[in-house]
């Protein structure tokens, strides 16, 4: 059961990382010739704001899971129609605009439903201090 805590403990976290810093991965556009360095810079920290909320939204989820993956799901969840249509409406794809909503949302789906797991796994346990010997 240790193992099992361990790894519902790490695993939601460190998809959820590697998620933001694909999603981060977009604001990369900001960079286009003709603009100034400042012009640039500025675009590239307005592409980094759902980022910068979604590491926000992460460290509330690392402090409290059960608040945190219900947070996640609704993110994941209640973007899905709005990245759908924005998609569909650029390439009139079904396909290719529910291949996108796998790639950006349903991390954050499997994220939520994760810190979900572990909430309720370590409430069963005792917690993931006691279940490895760290209190009393």
């Amino acid at each position: 059961m240790k193992t099992t805590i361990w790894i519902f403990h790490w695993f939601p976290r460190i998809i959820c990382i590697l998620a933001i810093l694909f999603v981060s991965m977009f604001a990369a556009d900001a960079f286009a010739p003709g603009l100034t360095i400042w012009q640039q810079l500025g675009a590239f920290v307005m592409h980094l704001i759902p980022s910068f909320i979604l590491i926000a939204f992460l460290l509330v989820a690392w402090n409290w899971e059960l608040v945190g993956g219900i947070v996640f799901i609704v993110i994941g969840l209640g973007l899905s129609p709005f990245i759908f249509m924005l998609n569909y409406n650029r390439n009139h794809s079904v396909g290719t605009s529910l291949g996108i909503i796998a790639m950006i949302t349903f991390p954050f789906i499997v994220v939520g439903i994760l810190f979900l797991v572990s909430h309720f796994l370590k409430k069963r346990g005792g917690g993931y201090g006691v279940a490895h010997g760290l209190h009393g």
